[in-house]
């Protein structure tokens, strides 16, 4: 572990965000802005692969992030190997799962690093900060995850073989940003992961959701407020206007920034990041700390998911996903 934080320091939120030194061409804007606008001190918990990405994210943090007093720690995968063994030892399918995609130890290491009731604020490498801020508090119970408009819960196999299996989803989650706490049902977690058959699962990142989506419905919890925390939605208007020619950054200008606390750049909008902030259409300086509220899960029945699958098919067949991949 490569470490800054003190012995006695002063309150903070716990945040954790598996990064990838790979992902830095626009993760280092979700950094700057984090430390820039949180109203609160915060403790970043960076999780990353080998001991040369800990050392890249290490020259990051010290050498071209102004971490504003904020405290911070860089962990590599082996790191928590001894943690792993006495945590997780007894669930083997945990520990697959641990070893799977980078993307899924976004559930397995906060929990590593947590004790008692310790509250594990979880962020993804593409988010902007444009506004002063607070997280929303995180419940002594459930989870909190962003809402998005469509379903991330892929591949349909995955989903298919977990739904016969009797497990339930919320609809509409969104892993920008998340929370919840210490200590987590791994009884729960294991059996979970061994319907899902963790062993032959695709090592995609997608998997991730679908273990959030049913830990939603299994715990409880809510929805970020998405007039808060926004979620970037490549809709039909949008394709059109990127088939037509129109260069992707300026679909980020219509973004209403000043009104929301985070925005979470999915897909291709991660990357126009760089020249929107260049532009100074990100940067708001607006204060967003006042709470918002949460809102109930929406379950993923069968039958909607099911019809959901049905009409994308038949876009598949008739072109649509060719025409507008783009």
């Amino acid at each position: 572990m490569t470490s800054n934080a003190v012995l006695a320091p002063p309150p903070y939120r716990r945040a954790f965000l598996v990064l990838s030194p790979g992902s830095l061409g626009y993760s280092r804007f979700a950094l700057e802005s984090l430390f820039r606008n949180s109203e609160e001190p915060l403790h970043l918990h960076l999780i990353t692969d080998s001991a040369e990405d800990k050392q890249r994210l290490t020259e990051e943090l010290t050498e071209r992030q102004n971490t504003k007093g904020h405290q911070w720690s860089v962990f590599a995968e082996d790191d928590l190997a001894d943690r792993e063994a006495s945590m997780f030892g007894s669930y083997p399918n945990i520990r697959l799962f641990r070893h799977g995609h980078p993307c899924w130890r976004k559930i397995t290491d906060p929990v590593l690093l947590s004790e008692g009731s310790e509250e594990m604020v979880l962020l993804d490498p593409d988010l902007y900060f444009p506004n002063r801020f607070r997280f929303e508090p995180t419940p002594a119970t459930g989870v909190l995850l962003m809402w998005q408009k469509p379903s991330c819960l892929v591949p349909p196999s995955t989903v298919r073989k977990a739904m016969q299996e009797g497990i339930r989803f919320a609809h509409h989650v969104d892993i920008g940003v998340g929370g919840w706490r210490a200590p987590v049902d791994l009884d729960w977690l294991e059996w979970l992961l061994t319907r899902l058959d963790v062993r032959s699962v695709p090592r995609v990142m997608h998997i991730e959701a679908i273990v959030w989506a049913a830990l939603a419905m299994h715990i409880g919890g809510g929805y970020l407020d998405p007039s808060l925390w926004h979620c970037w939605h490549r809709n039909q208007p949008k394709r059109i206007l990127r088939k037509l020619g129109l260069p992707g950054i300026h679909l980020l200008r219509v973004e209403d920034f000043a009104s929301i606390k985070c925005f979470h750049a999915g897909g291709e909008a991660k990357w126009w990041l760089a020249e929107a902030k260049e532009r100074g259409w990100l940067d708001q300086k607006k204060d967003r700390t006042t709470t918002g509220p949460i809102l109930p899960f929406k379950e993923l029945l069968p039958t909607t998911y099911y019809r959901e699958q049905r009409v994308k098919g038949v876009l598949a067949r008739l072109g649509y996903y060719s025409l507008f991949q783009t």
